[in-house]
């Protein structure tokens, strides 16, 4: 027990100094280690033993977006596509999906190595944004660039869709009301949806019967995915994971996993920052407990922290699931993005079933 003491202090300082942190850790021998005291839940019996099957297609909860109030906004000129503007791809696959052939849509952050939050605007883009009938924002300190832009412009016949502003996220509302990674919250998604539909409509009552065909068929598709996410909760809920930042969140929620990392861990990184150093020993410690069933990481936000933390998951034998901030590859559509990371997060969660 001491031996794994030492062992396991010698890579905690190993990972503080990785993510460039100075910190004074007290040394101690016999039981009492870095991580006495820490401890780490327990999945419930049999959670990720279960017998590996297909995901299901049943229409999940909140698989429903429901039409929301809109201000009408002048309508365009039909002969011609409506120019929208999103400032990320994957709110841009979902209202070129509901737009059609009545739409144009232009996304403004596609590339895998580009990190959304610190992504900056080049005239292209300004003018791109400038020209837009419909302009998409994911808002919540995500894509202020896109929003100084608007507000720069001052276009008054621009139709404006804050998804966070719609959703009541803000910036002051901690790690989940707080939360820009919106767009893996089903019911966040569905509202916005909804409000994509409103707005195209108000832009051009005309092909008003378009649109809803395009509203149902969209509703219908993301009901199946959801229904995935709902069969990952209905085998797995109470399975304890681990997750390198906050992107995470609302995902774990929806599937009733319980997330156990550290709050200001995956806060900071999800920030740019270098993690408290306090929670960067609990996290250690609970991928080393034996208890965490899966460790999720952005692979949008790799940095030597997360990097030290994906190592050890492994060394200690737990499955780890990458996700993204941006559908990748671009060409595919928001389902097939987020199923594909469905099916992934269920494998890893269902590994011990599966083998080797």
């Amino acid at each position: 027990m001491q031996t794994r003491a030492k062992a396991t202090l010698a890579l905690a300082i190993g990972v503080l100094l990785a993510g460039g942190l100075a910190v004074e850790i007290l040394t101690s021998t016999g039981p009492s280690g870095p991580c006495a005291g820490i401890i780490t839940p327990s999945s419930p019996s049999g959670a990720s033993t279960a017998v590996p099957h297909a995901l299901s297609n049943e229409l999940g909860s909140g698989s429903r977006a429901e039409t929301i109030p809109r201000t009408a906004a002048a309508p365009g000129n039909s002969s011609s596509p409506i120019l929208v503007v999103a400032a990320e791809n994957f709110w841009g696959s979902l209202v070129s999906q509901l737009g059609g052939n009545q739409t144009s849509v232009t996304s403004i952050v596609t590339d895998p190595n580009t990190d959304p939050h610190e992504y900056e605007a080049n005239p292209a883009v300004a003018k791109a944004i400038s020209d837009a009938q419909f302009v998409i924002v994911n808002g919540v300190g995500y894509d202020q660039w896109a929003i100084d832009i608007v507000q720069s412009d001052g276009n008054l016949n621009q139709v404006i869709l804050n998804v966070g502003d719609l959703n009541g996220v803000s910036v002051t509302g901690g790690i989940v009301n707080g939360n820009p990674h919106m767009w893996y919250n089903p019911a966040y998604v569905n509202a916005t949806v909804a409000a994509m539909y409103s707005d195209l409509v108000s832009l051009r009552p005309s092909a008003t019967a378009y649109f809803q065909a395009q509203y149902t068929a969209l509703n219908v598709s993301l009901g199946q995915l959801y229904g995935e996410a709902t069969a990952i909760g209905a085998q797995f809920a109470g399975t304890v994971v681990a997750a390198t930042e906050s992107i995470f969140v609302y995902l774990a929620n929806f599937t009733h996993l319980d997330l156990v990392s550290p709050t200001s861990f995956m806060q900071a990184v999800a920030d740019g920052n270098d993690p408290p150093p306090e929670s960067v020993v609990v996290f250690q410690c609970q991928l080393e407990s034996g208890h965490v069933a899966v460790l999720v990481f952005n692979n949008q936000t790799v940095t030597p922290i997360t990097d030290s933390m994906k190592s050890l998951a492994a060394s200690n034998h737990v499955p780890t699931v990458g996700i993204t901030e941006t559908i990748q590859p671009p060409s595919d559509s928001f389902e097939v993005w987020m199923g594909a990371q469905y099916l992934a997060l269920y494998n890893a969660l269902n590994a011990k079933a599966l083998g080797p």
